[in-house]
């Protein structure tokens, strides 16, 4: 498997922007948890600002839990992560927003930890193909060896996430930055694990798929 000439970012950068990315993420519901003591603090609906503090701390703690998985060591060195806590940190990411259904289908098996890491940010990358949400169904073939992975996202307004097809597959045009930085490690975590991506699309759906390259 050629090296992806893309993949040009040092050790520094990619953690640097890794961090922004997380930040990013877990920024606005920390943000809205600290409106919500505000309106407590003011005297303001109780009620009110229990249910904003309540739905933002899961937010974040979803988040939070998500990133650890994807972008996180996730345990020492060359340990492997059951295919289960992907799937829950999947469908529970998706559950906070309530604009997507999540179907996981595929034998559950403890599998490297950076396949488990590819398939989430594969995951990430199907989920913003749907930015007004619908569907996504997320296929495991064969995790622990020759594996494939396979995810079909469907709704309104589907698009192919541009930087990811420029990352795999054409020429990058503007430095990476904290927003593009999740499909370059997408791309990254392929050529770590071994594993060839592919992107299809169609007027009903869009297709994203990692399989294992046999040499």
């Amino acid at each position: 498997m050629s090296k992806n000439p893309n993949l040009t970012l040092t050790g520094p950068d990619l953690a640097a922007l890794l961090c922004s990315r997380v930040c990013h993420d877990v920024i606005s519901p920390v943000g809205a948890i600290n409106n919500g003591l505000e309106l407590l603090d003011e005297g303001g609906a109780d009620s009110d600002a229990m249910d904003l503090i309540r739905t933002s701390a899961l937010n974040a703690s979803v988040r939070l839990k998500f990133a650890r998985l994807a972008f996180g060591a996730s345990g020492s060195v060359g340990a492997s992560i059951d295919t289960g806590e992907a799937e829950r940190a999947a469908k529970d990411f998706a559950a906070a927003e309530k604009k997507t259904e999540v179907t996981w289908n595929g034998p559950r098996a403890i599998v490297a930890k950076n396949r488990v890491k590819l398939l989430l940010n594969l995951f990430l990358v199907a989920y913003s193909s749907i930015p007004r949400g619908g569907s996504l169904e997320v296929t495991l073939e064969n995790p622990e060896f020759d594996a494939k992975f396979k995810i079909v996202a469907k709704g309104k307004l589907m698009r192919l996430p541009a930087k990811f097809v420029e990352i795999t597959s054409g020429q990058v045009e503007e430095a990476i930055d904290a927003h593009s930085i999740q499909p370059y490690y997408t791309v990254l975590l392929a050529e770590e694990c071994g594993m060839e991506l592919g992107h299809s699309a169609t007027g009903e759906e869009i297709i994203f798929t990692a399989e294992s390259v046999i040499v």
